[in-house]
């Protein structure tokens, strides 16, 4: 175990996502899909890492490291960066934290590819599926 990073990088990080998200959002005119999927994975990142936490305390079966990475990942690092300050949990585990970072900054680089995307007209970033459903 080492010493956590201090929790004003987390909440940096953070709102400087909160911040810049939304403009790029309205910018690009990306599709609906992203924000709520960003909205989703935060809730499922943070429930995961509060059940996890709990689990820990209690001796219980814990969700795994890849399960809380793969969720980060996928777009609830925000909710899972959230859930590290107010549970402190997963903070002072090294490699954890490396990789947890590591998937912040490839999720962030997909993100900017996709609004690179938009932006440039390059391809079509609805998905067909959930206009066929009428979701978007």
């Amino acid at each position: 175990m080492s010493k956590p990073l201090p929790p004003a990088l987390s909440w940096t990080v953070l709102c400087g996502f909160a911040a810049a998200f939304p403009v790029a959002y309205f910018a690009a005119d990306l599709p609906l899909w992203i924000p709520v999927l960003y909205l989703v994975m935060s809730v499922a990142g943070f429930a995961a890492y509060g059940i996890d936490k709990s689990a820990a305390k209690a001796g219980r079966g814990r969700v795994s490291e890849q399960t809380l990475l793969t969720v980060g990942f996928l777009g609830g690092w925000p909710g899972a960066l959230i859930a590290q300050q107010v549970f402190r949990h997963k903070t002072r585990k090294r490699s954890f934290r490396r990789m947890f970072w590591f998937t912040v900054l490839i999720n962030i680089a997909v993100l900017a590819g996709l609004v690179y995307v938009a932006v440039t007209g390059l391809g079509v970033l609805d998905l067909p599926f959930l206009t066929a459903l009428g979701v978007v």
